[in-house]
Order: C-alpha cells, then sequence, then structure tokens
C-alpha cells in the first residue's frame, strides 16, 4: 500500500494520496489551500491517477481546491451532508469576524458530489474504504479506515481529519462544534486496535494506543473543556 502527504498551504492541511501501489489508482484526502501543486508532484513521482477526493470535514483548510483537482481530472468529491454547505460557502463554518476574511473569495462544489454516510464502505482505487462518522469538531466530521497491510502487520490506517492529533484533539468552539458531541466521537474512535496508525488532518502521524495512553484529553475521556485555540 502506498500513502504519502505534505502540508499545503498557510493553514499546513494535511493532503494525502492512498493507493494500493504505485503506478495505480488512487483517492486524495483533503486537498487543502494551494493544494493542487504538491498534489501534482505526488500524482507525477508515483504515476498514481486519482479517482475521487474524500473530505474529512469542510472547514476550507481541507476543501480549498476541491473543486479545481476535481475538475482537472473529472473525478466526484465525497462528503458528509451535514458539512456539504461549507463547499460553496466556507465562511459558515467561522465566527462572523473570521468568516469575513474569505468575503473577496468565490467557492463552489465540483460537479460531482457524493454524500457519506455513518458505516458505509467505499470501494475506490482497489481499496475498501470505511466511512466513520464523528462529530464534534463539525457536524459533518468523517474518518476514514483502511486495511494496512506490509510484512509485519495486518492493521488499519485511518484520516482523522480534525478529530484526533498528536497529542491533542480538534477545537470545538467554531459554528456546528460541539464538545460533549466529540467525546463522543472519541470514544468510540478508541474502540480501535493500538496498532491503527493515525494520520491527522494537521501534524505528525501517531498511533491509536500512543494517544489512548499519552493524550491528555483523552486520559479520563471527559476532561474538564475542550481546546479553543490552534486550526
Amino acid at each position: 500500500m502506498l500513502v504519502a502527504g505534505f502540508p499545503a498551504g498557510s493553514f499546513q492541511a494535511n493532503c494525502y494520496v492512498v493507493a494500493p501501489a504505485p503506478g495505480e489508482e488512487c483517492v486524495v484526502v483533503d486537498p487543502g489551500q494551494d493544494a493542487a501543486g504538491g498534489l501534482d508532484d505526488l500524482l507525477r513521482e508515483h504515476r498514481l491517477k486519482p479517482v475521487a477526493v474524500l473530505l474529512t470535514h469542510g472547514h476550507i483548510d481541507h476543501v480549498w481546491s476541491v473543486a479545481p483537482v476535481c475538475g482537472a481530472r473529472d473525478i466526484p468529491a465525497w462528503i458528509h451532508p451535514d458539512d456539504r454547505e461549507l463547499l460553496s460557502d466556507p465562511g459558515k463554518g467561522f465566527s462572523a469576524q473570521a468568516g469575513q476574511l474569505f468575503g473577496g473569495l468565490e467557492f463552489s462544489e465540483p460537479d460531482d458530489v457524493r454524500e457519506l454516510s455513518d458505516g458505509a464502505t467505499l470501494n475506490l482505487a482497489g481499496l475498501d474504504i470505511t466511512v466513520d462518522h464523528t462529530p464534534g469538531h463539525t457536524r459533518g466530521s468523517v474518518t476514514f479506515r483502511t486495511p494496512l497491510r506490509d510484512d509485519t502487520q495486518d492493521a488499519e490506517v485511518m484520516f482523522s481529519g480534525d478529530l484526533l492529533f498528536a497529542g491533542s484533539i480538534g477545537r470545538t468552539d467554531l459554528p456546528g462544534g460541539d464538545y460533549a458531541e466529540i467525546l463522543r466521537s472519541l470514544a468510540k474512535t478508541l474502540t480501535l486496535p493500538d496498532e491503527t496508525l493515525v494520520l491527522p488532518g494537521h501534524g505528525p502521524q501517531t498511533t491509536i494506543g500512543r494517544e489512548r495512553a499519552t493524550n491528555p484529553y483523552l486520559r479520563e475521556m471527559a476532561p474538564h473543556s475542550g481546546p479553543s485555540r490552534g486550526l
């Protein structure tokens, strides 16, 4: 299996490509701000052909480039219906004051948008990708899981979006955020095996076991309040 990625734009949101192997079809996860150039480099390097874009949620730092990426390759974008409106109106994902930052920019949906549902399995690019609805950071946040196999393990990789980071969790103080709900989503996610590889929307990779043991927001699963800083 091939997984590669890079932090895109000023938000440094991780954009990933996932394929069974080099030279095959792939899916793109979260093409954020100015992601098109870095994505083209990865596709050329590994000789990959995208067949779909998967979006963990609708915040602008994760969907900024989705329309041009999909349009250039005539491929669909998948997003949960609760976040779909953010594709064309990203200001709704921020406070009124912060939303004004995007007032002079125009965004639109890709021509082909398909909606995700909890528990669905997507069969794309030779991969079986499980969708888990994990609201709390936004109403339509999801994670994606797919088997990750090599000579030494048989586990899964999870693209966690802004649900779970190395050492932290997603903020819940933006429109659509809900701290109690993200705790429920995290509790469900923490039932995965320790060896599950976590590729978050920002920052370095981690594992479920490492976060269960060391993440201060997960240690008792009910800390006093969630983070209100960061992305």
